[in-house]
């Protein structure tokens, strides 16, 4: 099952703004709606990425366990 996420969005002065509410740091801003739906998806990706290479680092003795919510 994929995991839902929350993206907060609002348009101002012409741009459209936003971010994912679960994942600090991971915000946006572009000229479309669409462009920005994209470009959260894009940098969620990233930012989950990036956070799960970092960990795997650290976590070469321990076991690796998939849980769900």
């Amino acid at each position: 099952m994929e995991q839902p996420w929350t993206a907060v969005i609002s348009q101002d002065e012409g741009w459209w703004i936003g971010w994912i509410a679960e994942v600090p740091g991971v915000n946006a801003q572009e000229r479309t709606r669409e462009d920005l739906l994209e470009s959260l998806v894009c940098a969620l990706r990233e930012a989950l990425e990036m956070n799960r290479r970092d960990a795997m680092e650290q976590a070469s003795d321990y076991e690796q366990v998939a849980v769900a919510l």
